[in-house]
């Protein structure tokens, strides 16, 4: 129990806090601070990235272009993996703000901004306000939250979706509302537009084995199946058959290996190859790795770093307070209800985390697979540190624990600094690029294989951005570590909140000073200084590697590129299909096109450097080179 009687100046402190808990207003002053800072004001810069982020933008900038809502294209070839919501949301931005990063990324920055206030709602009420703010400003200062939205891809909004539709559900049948049940039905129809068939897995997997485990499938009568069905269907259904019947098989496809005019139309590629292939490994083409055991488990505690530091606070708290039986010192505060919403959140929460969780060590994955899981278990961190802070018997784990936090701040701290010293007496080079190693880590297959590249003389571009860290680092957790041992926990759990969030702030300095070797936007914009419409852009390899120098040419050069060897990845299936434009190139037809008809711009990545120099030798023109990639023309500027 708690003992507070003994000790006014914990009383006195604790009312201090209660103050700012109860005051949505001040809390939420603190999280749009934060989220402008770190979301928000990343929605500049850099660029649009290469690979998908680039390639996603340019599915939703063809459609409108080309006013066709069902089908995505991406450079002229049908793109039949994806569901269409985050590229309508961001062709709907493109009207409004044209074509750029913040139109691309907004849906996903606001996603985020949504995701944590439905956190921060559904903490309050089953956690407390203190849990509340804990769970919000996780949220919006985890680093895999953060690095996952820095990129066109739809977890951001799938996660929204799936926390909204949970809520509703637990919310409907805790309060007798059936009639709230339609949202959870809307949003799990959405959720199908945005992710697949996996967002109606996910829900279910984690709904079903809770009203079994609390007996409220008795109450099956009031969940409106019929009805509830019928929206879900009335939302999720016109768009599959409408892409089913305009992307119908093409000649007499066999297996699941395409080839030109035998190709399975969009309800086999799109069901059986993008959804159960890909979950088996079987999927074409293989072009998707798995992440090692140990490391897809470990990689979860940087993904929610710095708040993945109280997991053993967490594990105590669920020991010591038997949580689910709703006995902790915390849980015996709250009326009877109150303690039933907040057993049920922890085992609602609970099963739909454990399930993505084993679900994807199962499957093929990337490291953001798991992302959807990550508001759940930032939830249940944030209540077990919220009970914590309030349980006098546990303030000396309380204090060790963030110990761990503050020695891993300071020994990255420390890196840094090194970093910069050994980098002291080097000129500052814009392009980072050439100053990388090429470790190729997992063959650059994971998103976060570049990280591996870093040498010491990179440090030199990178003195502000981590100097900026290094200093965060070094001051912040110590702040937070002594205000949590007087016992200041609300303030110093804030300022974990604030160290992350500055931290990410010099992460995304950080980003920008790598814009010219992850993105191709500068070269566009020689192409769009000195091309006509006429020209003919030339992609060596595949169009992912040279996405975002397709996207800001678009407008200049508005003819498909042409992809040099580039049959490949996402290309492959769409090229199929009778209709598809014949911009596919071997070696042979580059060398036959290369100088006749009207200028041709070649973008070629390093590794391809020497092939394409033994291929058209003195006939090419160098316009630009940066980051290990090179822009070359056929003819005199």
């Amino acid at each position: 129990m708690l003992n507070t009687e003994a000790n006014p100046e914990a009383v006195q402190q604790r009312s201090a806090a209660s103050v700012f808990e109860l005051s949505p207003v001040r809390v939420w002053a603190l999280l749009i601070l934060v989220f402008l800072s770190v979301q928000f004001a990343a929605l500049f810069s850099p660029p649009l990235l290469d690979d998908a982020d680039a390639t996603h933008a340019s599915a939703a900038a063809h459609i409108v272009h080309s006013h066709d809502w069902t089908t995505l294209y991406v450079n002229g070839i049908r793109y039949l993996e994806k569901p269409p919501l985050p590229y309508w949301l961001v062709a709907i931005d493109n009207y409004l703000f044209g074509f750029n990063v913040f139109a691309a990324h907004l849906p996903l920055t606001l996603a985020v901004l949504g995701t944590s206030i439905v956190a921060w709602l559904w903490a309050r009420r089953a956690y407390g306000a203190r849990a509340a703010l804990y769970a919000a400003l996780g949220l919006l200062t985890s680093m895999g939250v953060f690095l996952f939205t820095r990129i066109l891809i739809p977890e951001a909004i799938l996660s929204f979706l799936l926390l909204l539709s949970l809520y509703c559900f637990l919310t409907a049948i805790e309060d007798g509302e059936p009639a709230r049940l339609y949202v959870t039905y809307a949003c799990l129809a959405l959720a199908v537009l945005a992710k697949g068939l996996i967002g109606p897995v996910f829900f279910v997997a984690a709904a079903v084995p809770y009203l079994l485990w609390t007996g409220t499938w008795r109450q099956w009568r009031n969940f409106r199946l019929l009805t509830g069905l019928l929206l879900f269907l009335a939302i999720a259904a016109p768009w599959h058959v409408l892409a089913g019947l305009r992307n119908p098989d093409q000649g007499h496809p066999l297996g699941n290996i395409p080839s030109p005019g035998n190709v399975h139309g969009f309800f086999y590629f799109y069901f059986v190859n993008e959804h159960i292939l890909r979950f088996l490994g079987r999927r074409f083409p293989h072009d998707y790795s798995k992440l090692p055991a140990v490391l897809y488990w470990t990689l979860h505690l940087v993904w929610l770093f710095p708040w993945s530091i109280f997991v053993p606070v967490a594990l105590r708290n669920l020991w010591k307070s038997r949580e689910l039986n709703g006995t902790g010192a915390a849980a015996s505060q709250l009326p009877g209800a109150g303690r039933q919403f907040r057993r049920r959140t922890t085992v609602l929460l609970a099963i739909y985390a454990a399930f993505i969780l084993v679900f994807f060590s199962l499957s093929t994955n990337q490291e953001y697979y798991t992302f959807p899981a990550y508001f759940a278990l930032i939830m249940l961190l944030a209540a077990a540190l919220s009970q914590t802070e309030l349980d006098d018997t546990a303030q000396t784990w309380l204090t060790r624990t963030h110990a761990a936090l503050t020695l891993v701040g300071i020994l990255a701290s420390a890196a840094l600094f090194y970093g910069l010293w050994s980098a002291r007496d080097l000129p500052f080079t814009s392009d980072i690029g050439k100053l990388l190693a090429r470790r190729a880590v997992a063959g650059y297959d994971l998103s976060m294989s570049h990280f591996f590249d870093l040498t010491g003389p990179s440090f030199a571009a990178l003195r502000e951005p981590a100097l900026i860290a290094a200093l965060t680092l070094m001051i912040g957790p110590v702040a937070a570590w002594r205000l949590r041992r007087r016992r200041l926990h609300l303030q110093s759990t804030i300022a974990v909140g604030l160290t992350a969030a500055t931290f990410l702030v010099a992460a995304h300095i950080a980003l920008v000073r790598f814009g010219p070797m992850l993105s191709s936007a500068e070269m566009a914009q020689t192409v769009n200084r000195y091309a006509s419409p006429a020209d003919t852009l030339m992609i060596y390899g595949d169009q992912s590697g040279g996405s975002s120098l397709i996207y800001y040419t678009q407008e200049r050069l508005p003819k498909p590129a042409l992809l040099v060897n580039g049959k490949t990845t996402s290309m492959l299936w769409g090229a199929c299909y009778p209709d598809a434009p014949h911009i596919f190139l071997d070696d042979a037809g580059l060398e036959h096109a290369w100088g006749n008809g009207e200028r041709h711009w070649l973008f070629v990545p390093g590794e391809n450097q020497e092939r394409v120099t033994r291929l058209l030798g003195s006939r090419l023109i160098e316009v630009q080179e940066s980051s290990d990639k090179t822009l070359y023309t056929d003819r005199p500027l």
